[in-house]
């Protein structure tokens, strides 16, 4: 049996570069909206009231620790004085906060309730690099856990300030594989009050093809939706309905720009030829990684179309994608309403891919919407892209800039931030059931 996804709403038509206002708001732009609220009790997603920081033996919180998930003291007027307590909140006005702490990125997305849909009233991303290393000392270092752990207190502090309802933390990669991932998860909830759950990859797919579905550009046969991590990557080919897909099959693989870019480090020095020569290694590498799940594919691969259709459909949703994205329209600086739900064509990407992988740091570092903070890792990122359409052989790319974030939104606005089992995909013949 294949999963299906719980519902959510088509929230826009399929979108073009010529930027289409959407449904789902410009964060930034609505966080400028947004009006802080009293602060209200938060639960985690299984239900338990998010606490404080757990206590001291003699009951008292050092100011610093006390922020997190949960129910903070009411705000105070300018004369001192506590706030009277909000009236309970309606179903309309309740807020929902997901937190999303990467291999590479920490984001924090608070929403309300819109009808089927919702809208952003808060957000927050930081680049944080948690597996910086990690692919060489198995552990999570010292300074990649304090940048995270800033960027978590901020987190912190945003809950505290909004109305909210109902929060889920998630966690991914780099706290799976580390050694010592336990130990940071402890010691966040011990310094901010936050309870980040470690979720599975099977998790990880399921919930970014939910909160990115959407964006899929309507048509029949398979898709295949995928988000380039920082610490892994995950495939997904999907089913498309009148509502929600189905999920036939999904990989994760242990390469993500961080894992990849570590692997396979830069020289100083290095001329063309030699980072062209690093560039077809990573691919490799990947495409090593996906050899059976492309023997997989092969049966929806060579599923007959039609001959009006632009080929099988791909969505992707990473910072690899929407950067590339932005490259192809020339861009000056990142422009969200511009690049999410965007559809550009694959040569075009495999184009900026190629000339970005024979590029140094500087000449990367350079270019807009890419910057030193992204120079680095966006090659890793470009061969991987390139290895998921020799893949799947789309024509045409979609862009979304939406993701886990949003898929735990729906879900804890639809009563389903429970686990919904794992992942299922048909059994070849060679397979045999546990």
């Amino acid at each position: 049996m294949a999963e299906s996804l719980p519902p959510a709403s088509h929230d826009g038509d399929r979108r073009s570069s010529r930027g289409r206002r959407r449904a789902h708001a410009d964060p930034d732009r609505e966080a400028r909206k947004g009006r802080s609220g009293p602060a209200a009790g938060v639960k985690n997603s299984d239900g338990r009231p998010a606490g404080r920081a757990p206590s001291r033996k003699n009951g008292k919180h050092p100011p610093e620790r006390r922020s997190g998930d949960d129910g903070a003291t009411a705000p105070r007027r300018p004369d001192g004085h506590p706030d009277k307590p909000a009236p309970p909140s309606t179903a309309s006005r309740q807020a929902y906060a997901a937190i999303d702490l990467g291999t590479n990125n920490c984001r924090l997305l608070i929403a309300r309730a819109q009808g089927e849909n919702f809208m952003v009233i808060d957000a927050f991303s930081r680049v944080v690099r948690l597996g910086e290393g990690l692919a060489q000392s198995g552990r999570l270092s010292d300074e990649a856990m304090e940048r995270a752990l800033g960027a978590l207190k901020v987190c912190s502090q945003k809950l505290r300030r909004r109305n909210v309802h109902l929060a889920r933390s998630v966690a991914t990669e780099a706290c799976r594989r580390a050694s010592n991932g336990q130990d940071f998860i402890d010691r966040v909830r011990e310094e901010t009050g936050i309870v980040l759950d470690v979720i599975s990859a099977q998790e990880e797919a399921r919930l970014a093809v939910l909160g990115c579905h959407v964006l899929l550009e309507r048509g029949e046969g398979p898709a295949m939706i995928f988000d380039i991590g920082g610490g892994s990557t995950e495939l997904v080919l999907i089913e498309t309905g009148d509502v929600v897909p189905r999920i036939l099959d999904w990989q994760s693989v242990p390469w993500g720009v961080v894992s990849l870019t570590e692997s396979f480090p830069a020289q100083e020095g290095e001329d063309d030829a030699q980072r062209l020569a690093r560039y077809r290694d990573m691919r490799r590498k990947v495409a090593d990684s996906f050899r059976q799940f492309s023997r997989r594919l092969e049966p929806f691969r060579t599923i007959p179309r039609q001959e009006d259709e632009n080929g099988p459909r791909l969505l992707g949703t990473s910072g690899t994608v929407t950067t590339l994205a932005s490259v192809h329209l020339g861009l000056e600086q990142y422009d969200r309403q511009a690049v999410d739900g965007l559809i550009v064509p694959a040569q075009a990407m495999r184009g900026i891919a190629s000339d970005l992988s024979t590029m140094d740091f500087g000449q990367r570092a350079e270019l807009p919407c890419i910057g030193h903070d992204r120079a680095e890792l966006v090659v890793a990122g470009c061969a991987i892209l390139e290895t998921i359409l020799d893949l799947w052989p789309a024509t045409r790319l979609g862009v979304a800039d939406r993701g886990i974030r949003e898929g735990i939104l729906r879900s804890l606005m639809g009563g389903t931030h429970a686990h919904s089992g794992s992942l299922a995909r048909p059994l070849s013949p060679r397979e045999q059931p546990l």
